[in-house]
């Protein structure tokens, strides 16, 4: 399995093929657009993200193994981009992991200048609830 910098680097690679913000928008559309979805039962208030202008809802369940999976789906294209990359990040980690990991990825590729602030609000609400999760399902 690769590491969760090799993958934010991967990640860094990708955006950077694009010169243009323009570009990048849209292959961030792309990535939301492969999200796998939720489970229509598990678009529940309970799983909305508080902080974040459009609709997200996110949901976690911890293996056997210790390791967090994630499962999200959003009613903004780009926001659903945003949480595809967080997930491709974090999915399949465990709970220390997540929590000890700088997601230098976002301010590498410029994500938080080229964002709206409620956008970047929003991102940053999305990052606060993976940990929040992270920090729910970690053993002693």
């Amino acid at each position: 399995m690769k590491s969760i910098n090799d993958i934010q680097r991967e990640i860094i690679d990708e955006f950077a093929m694009y010169d243009e913000w323009l570009d990048k928008y849209e292959y961030l559309i792309d990535i939301g657009r492969n999200l796998p979805l939720i489970d229509e039962s598990d678009k529940t208030d309970a799983n909305l993200i508080e902080g974040c202008q459009s609709r997200v809802w996110l949901t976690c369940t911890r293996d056997e193994n210790g390791c967090l999976h994630f499962a999200a789906d959003s009613d903004a294209i780009i926001t659903k981009g945003l949480i595809s990359l967080l997930i491709r990040v974090f999915d399949g980690r465990s709970s220390e992991e997540i929590l000890g990991t700088d997601l230098f990825f976002i301010d590498f590729i410029g994500l938080k200048e080229n964002l709206s602030p409620t956008r970047a609000g929003g991102l940053a609400a999305m990052i606060k609830r993976i940990r929040e999760y992270a920090a729910e399902f970690k053993e002693d």
